[in-house]
């Protein structure tokens, strides 16, 4: 994949603890940061594109269900107890 004679070098910023992260998947996959990167590269020219796909964050369907609750509570809150602070929310929950 590399060839020494038609290498060159190539900085790049980045965050310190995603390095890391990054590093340590790679190692256990059996590869170094260089060489995962040229990996990255090559299928990027093979395919003439990302080879993944890139979204925005979608919310799950655990958190979608918990949103639709919040709003369904907000709508009807006389059928929904509420706390004015947490005192009371931990005296009713130790009863």
């Amino acid at each position: 994949m590399e060839s020494t004679s038609n290498s060159t070098n190539l900085n790049i910023r980045v965050d310190s603890n995603l390095k890391k992260d990054a590093e340590d998947l790679f190692k256990r996959l059996g590869l170094n940061l260089s060489s995962a990167i040229n990996v990255f590269l090559t299928q990027s020219v093979r395919e003439q594109a990302i080879p993944f796909e890139i979204h925005e964050d979608r919310p799950n369907k655990k958190l979608l269900k918990a949103l639709k609750e919040a709003e369904k509570m907000q709508k009807h809150p006389e059928k929904y107890k509420g706390y004015h602070n947490i005192d009371e929310l931990f005296e009713d929950l130790l009863k």
